[in-house]
């Protein structure tokens, strides 16, 4: 038991060689018993964020789908921001350990049709939350240089506007952020803990740094755990300190990040929150300006949008846009990201909220990962040529990839080889079974 505790825990450290070691020692003691591992379920979570971007609880790609499949996912996958530096690891180590994976981006764009009303980042009229996933591999491409230069600049900015705010507690970028993350991505949720971690050290006593936090925030948080939250809101977000208005040049606009998206080889996605902001009202009219770009997919993130028990308005809106990507054909990638403390690690699929979507989210999920796998193996991914040529609708196409994902085994491209764009899906189906 020690022993498979300080594996798991290795299998965060940033060096990637003592991850892949530790995983290598814990699927090794799963094959000899020591660990029982369950068969697949039916849950999903295709949103997990990874320490690439921020994870609260400081997960590696392979920490995740460790856990995802000790706790018998059917389908994992990792979606960071603005990188996809950790999507070969997590494919990798999926094909390791038995776990169908996927992996996917996020960032915000701008969305000039929108630029008067507020979508999905709120407080911010015309930015939305946006995405790509499936993607096979990692990606060298100019616009993902763009991504991680513009995000740097913007959080050196707000370093710079919340340390006047906070002094004494103030952060150097370069010795008090980057080393938070592997590779330097930091995100407004690394200040925030690199922020109460400098407390820590200005005020060693904790009345004088509560009455510290209470005097520079307004409030003091109701326990410690939510300061980081809190530090966010009142100096990162509208109203405070650092936060500058984002305008038409502050984000690329959409258009340019699903052309990206599509070119490395991944499903544009649209991002959903919960339906509640003017511009989530007109869902409709925000989807057709996507699909124009190649938006094909929409992310929801449920457990944000329901309180067990309670019939209220996120929950029916929840449904609502559900129904509104079944009618456009839209896989619906469902999961909870963990960028914060106390988020879940899978939703609960089986509460009665949830339950006559779930379906819909693990048939999704096959997608997405039969996406993956297809178009890595010969480019017979979802939106592919081949797919355009072989299916006459929307719904046979899914149908396909449904089985296609079902049908795959993790590891099933070393036996796949390189696949033939004359095949057919009828034929690529009998070579999975």
């Amino acid at each position: 038991m020690i022993a498979r505790e300080r594996l798991e825990r290795q299998l965060d450290d940033f060096d990637r060689g003592r991850r892949s070691e530790a995983l290598t020692s814990l699927w090794r003691a799963a094959a000899r018993g020591e660990d029982a591992l369950p068969e697949p379920g039916a849950d999903v979570n295709l949103h997990a964020h990874t320490f690439f971007s921020y994870n609260a609880y400081g997960y590696s790609p392979s920490k995740f789908a460790w856990l995802a499949r000790k706790a018998g996912l059917a389908v994992a996958g990792i979606v960071d921001f603005d990188v996809l530096d950790g999507v070969d690891e997590f494919i990798d180590a999926g094909r390791r350990i038995g776990l169908k994976c996927c992996a996917g981006l996020e960032s915000r764009v701008f969305v000039p049709e929108f630029a008067t009303l507020e979508i999905n980042s709120p407080g911010e009229p015309g930015v939305a939350y946006n995405m790509g996933v499936g993607f096979p591999r990692a990606a060298s491409h100019p616009f993902l240089a763009e991504m991680r230069a513009a995000a740097e600049k913007r959080t050196r900015g707000i370093i710079e506007r919340v340390n006047a705010h906070l002094d004494p507690v103030k952060l150097d970028f370069d010795l008090d952020v980057a080393p938070l993350t592997p590779s330097g991505n930091a995100t407004e949720r690394h200040l925030c803990e690199a922020y109460e971690r400098k407390a820590l050290d200005a005020f060693p006593d904790a009345a004088r740094r509560t009455a510290f936090w209470t005097e520079r925030l307004g409030e003091a948080p109701a326990e410690s755990a939510k300061l980081q939250g809190l530090i966010r809101a009142k100096t990162m977000k509208r109203g405070g300190v650092g936060y500058v208005a984002p305008d038409r040049g502050s984000f690329p606009e959409m258009a340019k990040m699903n052309r990206f998206v599509a070119e490395a080889g991944a499903i544009p996605t649209v991002a959903w929150l919960d339906g509640a902001s003017e511009g989530e009202r007109r869902m409709e009219a925000f989807v057709d300006i996507a699909v124009a770009s190649g938006a094909a997919a929409l992310n929801v993130i449920p457990d944000r949008n329901y309180t067990p028990g309670k019939p209220e308005a996120k929950l029916k809106n929840l449904y609502e846009v559900v129904a509104l990507a079944e009618r456009r054909g839209f896989p619906v990638v469902a999961g909870t990201e963990m960028n914060a403390p106390g988020q879940k690690f899978v939703d609960t699929f089986s509460s009665a909220e949830l339950k006559p979507l779930a379906p819909m989210f693990l048939r999704s999920g096959y997608i997405v990962y039969a996406h993956s796998v297809l178009q890595r193996a010969g480019g017979l991914g979802y939106l592919s040529e081949w797919a355009k040529a072989n299916f006459a609708s929307v719904a046979a196409k899914n149908d396909f990839y449904v089985a296609a994902g079902r049908a795959l085994r993790p590891g099933a491209e070393e036996k796949l080889g390189a696949l033939d764009a004359g095949v057919s899906p009828k034929q690529l189906l009998a070579r999975l079974d």
